[in-house]
């Protein structure tokens, strides 16, 4: 096969890829996708996306082949969140302030005269060598920047590590130009998400934008366990979880529709009246995604409907087989039906436990924060009662990036137990 066929190839990859980047709907899925759909066709061993919080950058995803090789199969490498200044002292903060690509062909060997330098100590803590290094900035069209894609050591057909040459610019510029659109999409769906969360949030302190967060997280964590354990197709995986990191967040959005009377009571206990009011927030989140337009309306209702029902279908879960579209405001959900086992949507099934688990680990008006350890505990306890087997395994099994999640996204008011 002969280069120009090779870059045909490339091009033509290029152009089916951008009509999958605009079908991606949740932010942080799409941003992930561009960093490895990036790597994968420059042949680029490591790399990383920023994103722009106001004067400082976050990390959102880190990738690296060669660490990831050193990983049992189906693990992911340690959840990565720091920040630091949007300046010219490091390399992307010196991209993300010039608004330039920046190519250079050896870290470890930047002329002393460049306002920027390259940080060993990530190389040193994994015995890694990072050598080429091609970065350059995500704008939207108006020129506002939204966040830098950093890919790390080309490497030829013997895998030996290169330079970025042109063509491989080439490709991440013409690349990183059409994902700059489909992410100013995604923005503005996600700008839409968290003005409603906002507004949910208003109605009930507890559902901060962290905790919504770090459920949507957990969700995705569960779910890519349960992906890889069960074989799902790329195609199907991708789909859903971008689905599902957008639906965990309005697992309790239905809260907006119960009375301040009853959501902000803290004393004495729900009469059991009351109880049955405040369960109505299912059906009214549900309601709120009527009529289904998308497969992303049908995952919010069946989360905001079903997160609360059980595997077991014991008596606390609710709404259970609840005909929603006919509940009113302000009345009691009715008795109905269990519905239990693998008759609750998956997504309400992994929603569930994070849901859950982040009630317990975080402290509440009614509570105090369970140690993350207890709340595993109970998690790992109420397996085969009020959660999925398979779901709670999956979660088990991510615990590290689950506790790396929950010091992510901290409560502002809130101090977790250690």
């Amino acid at each position: 096969m002969d280069n120009t066929t090779t870059k045909e190839q490339k091009l033509q990859r290029l152009i089916e890829l951008e009509k999958k980047l605009g079908e991606i709907q949740d932010v942080d899925v799409l941003l992930e996708r561009i960093l490895t759909e990036t790597r994968e066709i420059i042949h680029a061993d490591a790399g990383s996306i920023y994103v722009v919080e106001g004067s400082n950058l976050r990390i959102k995803y880190a990738q690296n082949d060669t660490s990831l090789k050193e990983l049992a199969l189906g693990e992911k490498l340690p959840y990565t969140a720091f920040t630091f200044p949007m300046n010219q002292k490091s390399i992307a903060g010196y991209v993300a302030y010039s608004g330039k690509p920046l190519n250079i062909d050896d870290a470890y060997h930047i002329p002393d005269e460049c306002p920027y330098k390259f940080n060993k100590e990530t190389d040193a803590t994994t015995n890694y060598r990072t050598k080429s290094i091609f970065t350059l900035p995500l704008k939207m069209a108006n020129g506002r920047l939204l966040g830098i894609l950093q890919v790390i050591n080309a490497r030829n057909q013997n895998r030996d590590v290169i330079r970025f040459d042109s063509d491989a610019e080439l490709y991440v510029t013409h690349f990183a130009a059409s994902a700059a659109q489909a992410l100013e999409h995604t923005y503005l769906t996600s700008s839409m998400v968290r003005r409603m969360l906002k507004m949910a949030e208003f109605r009930d302190p507890k559902e901060t934008y962290p905790h919504v967060s770090r459920v949507s997280e957990f969700s995705e964590e569960i779910y890519d366990r349960l992906a890889f354990k069960n074989n799902i197709p790329d195609a199907e995986k991708h789909k859903f979880r971008d689905s599902l990191k957008i639906a965990a967040k309005f697992h309790d959005v239905g809260k907006v529709g119960i009375s301040d009377v009853i959501l902000k009571k803290v004393s004495p206990r729900f009469t059991e009246k009351e109880r049955r009011i405040m369960q109505g927030h299912t059906c009214i989140g549900a309601n709120l995604f009527e009529p289904c337009d998308s497969s992303l309306d049908e995952m919010c209702r069946d989360v905001a409907l079903h997160h609360h029902d059980r595997w077991d279908g014991g008596e606390k879960a609710y709404p259970g087989k609840y005909d929603y579209t006919k509940f009113t405001i302000g009345q009691p959900v009715l008795r109905a039906e269990p519905l239990k086992g693998q008759d609750i949507p998956l997504a309400a099934r992994i929603v569930a436990v994070a849901d859950v688990f982040d009630a317990l680990s975080h402290k509440r008006c009614y509570k105090e924060a369970w140690t993350l350890e207890d709340a595993f505990r109970e998690i790992q306890n109420e397996s085969g009662k009020h959660f999925d087997p398979e779901v709670v395994a999956a979660f088990m099994q991510v615990k590290d990036r689950i506790c790396a999640i929950f010091l992510a996204y901290p409560d502002k008011d809130d101090t977790p137990a250690e």
